[in-house]
């Protein structure tokens, strides 16, 4: 069809109501650009109301989620709106072919709008990818491409905006590219915190150093709590006091936290406690004390075995026994740590394939403590405490057993008793 011929038998139709030449390229002009604004209008209808929905059709009879995402996200909504644009672009010389300086600003400001609406739709499927890796990748391995994203999001904006300028002032690319390397050092000085938070979350994301969902513990910002995001210029944690502290990401790089990733990835969680005993009550087991500890299911065993052995080893060196520091003999705290080593091994609450100690620290004024070092099988933090719990409550209970005391400094009641 040729249009040309059409408008230019419309100007003759307009000058034969003895218009003067300057309103009948007016009238012209405004009857052309209204239907090129109707004709807009109708395409971006059609591509609304027809294809989106044919789209939308297809979308859900397929099994796949990716093509849902990118429907929730507006990418093909986003699509949709470059056909009355590009209608508008092309056909914007028919209404204005007698006003050159109209022709040109309606290209530009189209142009313009046509640069903003594809980084609107690189955006949108910026942000699909995003929380497609996050419902399949992220979701299994718990790590977020959020910053990456986000990285991709602000190289796209300078380059559309050094093309929007470049067009806009009809300078090459190249004269913008070098006006930012001069102005690096101004942009680093202002932006710095940003640049920073470009630089941590990248290196965040690519060392694996935090994912989403995992528990970090960083004392000099009071912050100990599960990960909820890790994006470009913060990252959220979720406290166990339920409050949200954000941080920036290179506070990460140089700051100090412990993240509890690998506990959980062991499966099992550690216990490194004490209980002070009373030195003084620490002593070697005589005949009565040795026939009630055997009785002792956990280490009758052990303690028919030692004696055996400690018997057999005094004959042969003919020790005096009647001094008791003569040969060898079994104490009752050495008894006991055996004790708790079986009493440890046969609870199904510990973790078998990992360290498990029970030792001795240097003995201060204030005891000797005897620590339990050893990891629970579960990492849940109730189910760990309970079990920490039941282990030192047994503990407390059965020293007497050994004729061994717990060390507590003497309380306002034991003065009383003494005065009385």
């Amino acid at each position: 069809m040729d249009f040309y011929k059409i408008i230019s038998n419309l100007k003759t139709w307009l000058a034969s109501y003895d218009l003067s030449s300057s309103t009948v390229n007016l009238i012209s002009s405004l009857i052309v650009l209204a239907c090129i604004i109707v004709v807009s209008w109708f395409a971006n209808y059609i591509t609304k109301t027809i294809i989106l929905a044919i789209i939308k059709k297809f979308v859900k009879k397929t099994k796949t989620t990716w093509d849902d995402i990118m429907l929730e996200q507006k990418v093909f909504h986003k699509l949709s709106q470059l056909v009355p644009i590009l209608i508008v672009y092309y056909a914007i010389e028919l209404a204005f072919m007698d006003y050159n300086w109209a022709i040109l600003l309606v290209n530009k400001l189209t142009i313009v709008y046509l640069i903003i609406l594809i980084v609107r739709i690189i955006f949108s499927f910026l942000n699909s990818l995003d929380e497609i890796y996050a419902q399949n990748v992220g979701a299994k391995k718990g790590t977020s491409i959020k910053s990456i994203m986000q990285v991709f999001k602000i190289f796209v904006l300078i380059v559309a905006v050094i093309i929007t300028l470049s067009y806009l002032l009809n300078k090459e690319v190249g004269y913008f590219i070098t006006g930012l390397g001069a102005m690096t050092a101004v942009l680093m000085l202002i932006f710095k915190d940003s640049i920073l938070g470009l630089v941590g979350g990248v290196q965040l994301t690519t060392n694996d150093m935090v994912r989403i969902g995992d528990w970090i513990s960083m004392p000099s910002k009071n912050i100990d709590g599960d990960v909820i995001e890790v994006g470009l210029n913060t990252v959220k944690v979720q406290n166990f006091d339920k409050t949200i502290s954000t941080i920036p990401p290179y506070t990460l790089m140089t700051e100090s936290f412990s993240n509890w990733r690998g506990m959980k990835e062991a499966g099992g969680r550690r216990i490194k406690r004490s209980v002070k005993i009373d030195m003084s009550s620490v002593k070697f087991c005589d005949d009565e004390l040795l026939d009630r500890l055997s009785k002792i299911h956990l280490i009758k065993d052990y303690i028919a075995e030692k004696s055996a052995e400690i018997e057999e080893y005094n004959k042969t060196h003919q020790y005096d026994l009647s001094v008791l520091a003569n040969g060898r003999r079994m104490t009752n705290l050495g008894t006991f740590r055996m004790y708790m080593i079986n009493y440890l091994r046969a609870n199904e609450n510990i973790k078998q394939d990992i360290t498990l100690l029970v030792r001795q620290l240097e003995s201060t004024q204030n005891g000797l403590p005897l620590e339990i070092y050893t990891f629970t099988a579960s990492t849940e933090w109730p189910v760990y405490e309970k079990i920490q719990s039941d282990i030192f409550d047994h503990i407390f209970a059965v020293l007497p057993e050994f004729d061994l005391r717990v060390y507590q400094a003497p309380s306002g009641e034991d003065f009383k008793s003494v005065k009385s």
